[in-house]
């Protein structure tokens, strides 16, 4: 088990904010990957949604014409 220490010297002080410090680095350079592969995730979603909303409208304007010209169709036959 681990003494429990009463008073820190300043070298250990010091050897302490070094390796929180490089502890903080490491952190910030695993962000650092996390923001690059969210923007990259970002991107290919964005792509996604663009050929999705291609998609739909699409389906959309495909149905808007059936239903002008079964509309159409009706008025043509009661005349």
């Amino acid at each position: 088990m681990y003494d429990v220490r009463e008073s820190w010297t300043d070298e250990r002080l010091d050897d302490f904010a070094k390796n929180v410090n490089r502890h903080f680095d490491d952190v910030d350079k695993r962000f650092d990957r996390v923001d690059a592969d969210i923007r990259d995730l970002r991107g290919e979603m964005n792509t996604r949604f663009d050929a999705l909303q291609r998609t739909l409208l699409q389906i959309g304007g495909g149905m808007i014409a059936a239903l002008v010209a079964g509309f159409a169709a009706l008025v043509a036959t009661q005349l």
